[in-house]
């Protein structure tokens, strides 16, 4: 059975408690390292505002948070990671989600408190490799990868389309909006942001651009298109799901009937479970909670000239990027 740990018990850290209950998966958290207090936690696993109530059961006894009847040891280390107890509790993988603690220098801090594995659930800087589920994890050597980047959730939801469409067109370059979700950080009320002036206004009032690497990120993880992709990122004042709104130049003519069957072909066959496509006309509330990184919306789908290119694909920034991180962590599981 797969032990791990999660430093940082916020959005995604929550979730993934998620995700082992509705697939009943064969993992063990046997550790959670947060700030707060266990109270705290219990309640904001039990009632969550956009996923609804937890389907489990959820009990306190003493400084471990019972799951299902499964114990979970809270601890609250905060100045040194080194500290948290993983060795002792005999964890194998820490889930790193924090969102501070990105870098490799500071991940390895979980290495030395007994980890074997660490997966950040952000794009990570200096780590030992970045890997999306479906695209690129035939990449990971367990001998030298050891902190792992999960990238990010736009970028799980991109590089997997963009990987359909370069492989059967061939993406000369292309650019990528995403039109997302508010996340925790923005600001609730016009407030100071550390680097990002229009982060600073209020979440719930506003479209708000602001700059993501998801698409440069690409590159990482499918080395031919690196320097090709570009982005930016509209914050909107919805809770959670995003879309992406994908243009870009190829270099074999195509029709909009024959981009779609791309996707449908990858959706039955090897992007099962990672990428959907649905010709519903849905809105973004009715993604929320979809496990799949990207859903394809093949209504959207439109060709100019043959070879100008444009895609939109849905994702629940929450429940898809902990879906699959999960699948990387079992996957590396696999060949410990």
């Amino acid at each position: 059975m797969l032990k791990i740990g999660i430093n940082g018990f916020g959005r995604i850290g929550r979730y993934l408690l998620r995700v082992i209950h509705d697939r009943n998966l064969d993992v063990e958290v046997v550790a959670i390292n947060a700030r707060a207090s266990i109270e705290m936690y219990a309640h904001l696993l039990k009632y969550d505002s956009v996923h609804g109530k937890f389907p489990g059961i959820i009990e306190i006894n003493g400084d471990n948070l019972i799951v299902d009847g499964k114990k979970i040891k809270m601890t609250r280390v905060t100045d040194d990671l080194s500290k948290i107890p993983w060795g002792e509790l005999g964890v194998d993988i820490v889930m790193e989600t924090t969102g501070k603690f990105r870098d490799k220098e500071s991940c390895l801090k979980h290495l030395e408190a007994g980890a074997k594995k660490v997966i950040i659930s952000a794009p990570g800087k200096g780590v030992d490799a970045t890997i999306v589920m479906g695209v690129n994890e035939e990449v990971y050597d367990p001998k030298n990868h050891h902190i792992i980047s999960n990238a990010s959730c736009t970028t799980n939801c991109l590089a997997p389309v963009v990987k359909v469409l370069h492989e059967a067109f061939k993406v000369k370059k292309g650019f990528m909006t995403t039109v997302h979700s508010y996340t925790m950080d923005q600001r609730l009320l016009d407030g100071s942001h550390k680097k990002d002036f229009r982060r600073a206004r209020a979440a719930a009032m506003s479209m708000v651009p602001t700059t993501t690497g998801a698409a440069i990120a690409v590159g990482k993880v499918i080395p031919e298109l690196e320097g090709k992709l570009d982005g930016v990122s509209i914050r909107v004042p919805t809770p959670d799901v995003s879309i992406i709104d994908l243009v870009v130049k190829v270099k074999k003519d195509t029709t909009i009937e024959e981009v779609n069957e791309a996707f449908k072909k990858a959706a039955e066959g090897k992007l099962k479970g990672i990428l959907a496509y649905t010709e519903e006309p849905l809105v973004s509330a009715d993604y929320i909670g979809d496990p799949h990184s990207a859903i394809v919306d093949g209504k959207l789908t439109n060709v100019i000239d043959e070879n100008f290119v444009k895609v939109f694909a849905w994702y629940d920034n929450e429940a898809g990027f902990a879906h699959r991180m999960m699948d990387l962590a079992l996957y590396i599981a696999e060949r410990m």
